[in-house]
């Protein structure tokens, strides 16, 4: 969050925001508040966003369309935003298919010149500040020429049909020129909302990257890839079906092992398939650890379902298997010491990051979950690390 916030004051052109989740809570309210201050002096800002879990409502969204250098469009507007209930029930009816296909990409790039990419949404959640439940999750922030490639993929994504003009999703927008945002910008000057010690964390954010690079946590390489979905994700032919580019991509990574794979994923829902295929690697003398989410730190039952429904097969095929305690000592150093101190208990902490490491030099870092959904339903993203020598900080084990 800090990272973001502080690009986003010194951006000099432009901003573009694609997200699965972008909520009105109050991280989802001041990373708005930031966007829209920046949209005021000048920046243009693109901010796309899926549909189905998208909370903000429809003259909220169109007070910011309203202005000037804001644009929002909605991916795959077909069950949500713009639509009354009996539109709601027909989607889900007719078309299950296509309102299961989601854009799970997360990408916040300033300039076309540097990008965070990885595995949080815009959410109290993923950031440490939900009073009850927040995701471990990981992130990479990348500049040079990998970043035109994550730029190319915005751009596909921004002028895709699936991709619609949030204005187009509603007979009219009841906002003209550009709207007064003084309520929100008290929201976010209120320090109530916006704690000083995190305004003082974004102010340091230079100093933080000088520290990590002392102590060999913040690296140059020259090798980065930036892997994406097409808009749509394949031909939507087949119900769980089809494949997709990053499936294909990590399956290739996968396959270029020649000692060990370490895999971290929020949901591990295997299927027979799968399962044949790490056993094909395990057999080869392939070490693979994967860390996943225990039934204590899961946030989703239905996946955390179809992992315990196969954790017995999956471990039959010499694949290590680790949980993630919902307890572990780590969340108290991840909270900011002012929200620490607030509660009365500490919240619960849930896996979230989406990474897998090879060999100990090549690591990706991305959106991808190891089940059926980014597999074939959702489009996906992910940055693939190569390096010249282990990097042991990667390494979710």
């Amino acid at each position: 969050m800090m990272s973001r916030a502080w690009l986003t004051e010194r951006a000099e052109a432009s901003i573009d925001v694609q997200y699965f989740i972008f909520s009105v809570d109050n991280v989802g309210l001041i990373a708005t508040d930031y966007l829209v201050r920046a949209a005021e002096r000048g920046i243009k800002v693109r901010v796309l966003v899926d549909d189905i879990m998208l909370n903000a409502k429809g003259d909220e969204l169109l007070m910011l369309a309203a202005h000037e250098n804001f644009d929002i469009k909605i991916y795959n507007p077909n069950a949500n935003i713009g639509k009354n209930i009996v539109q709601k029930m027909t989607t889900v009816i007719t078309d299950f298919h296509g309102i299961n296909q989601r854009m799970h990409n997360k990408v916040f790039l300033v300039d076309d010149q540097v990008a965070i990419t990885g595995g949080r949404n815009i959410a109290d959640e993923y950031f440490g500040f939900d009073h009850e439940y927040n995701f471990r999750d990981r992130d990479v922030f990348l500049a040079g020429k990998a970043v035109n490639a994550i730029d190319t993929s915005f751009e596909q994504y921004w002028n895709s049909e699936v991709s619609v003009p949030v204005e187009d999703l509603f007979k009219s927008n009841p906002y003209n020129g550009n709207p007064d945002f003084s309520r929100l910008h008290s929201y976010a000057c209120n320090p109530e909302h916006f704690h000083p010690e995190i305004r003082a964390e974004i102010d340091k954010v230079p100093e933080t990257f000088q520290a990590l690079s002392k102590e060999g946590k913040f690296l140059f390489v020259d090798n980065v890839e930036y892997i994406a979905d097409e808009p749509g994700k394949n031909d939507q032919q087949t119900f769980l079906g089809g494949g997709s580019i990053t499936r294909d991509k990590l399956i290739e990574l996968a396959e270029s092992a020649q000692s060990s794979i370490l895999i971290q994923t929020p949901y591990l829902v295997t299927t027979k398939k799968d399962r044949v295929f790490l056993r094909s690697l395990v057999e080869k003398g392939i070490s693979i650890k994967i860390l996943t989410n225990s039934l204590a730190s899961n946030d989703n039952l239905a996946a955390f379902s179809g992992y315990q429904r196969n954790r017995k097969q999956l471990l039959a095929t010499g694949v290590e298997v680790y949980e993630f305690k919902p307890d572990a000592k780590v969340r108290q150093r991840v909270m900011t010491e002012h929200m620490y101190k607030k509660l009365p208990t500490t919240p619960i902490f849930g896996l979230h990051s989406k990474t897998m490491t090879i060999d100990g030099t090549v690591t990706v870092v991305g959106t991808y979950n190891l089940d059926p959904r980014s597999a074939h339903l959702n489009t996906e993203s992910f940055a693939i690390i190569y390096l010249q020598r282990s990097l042991s900080v990667s390494q979710p084990l």
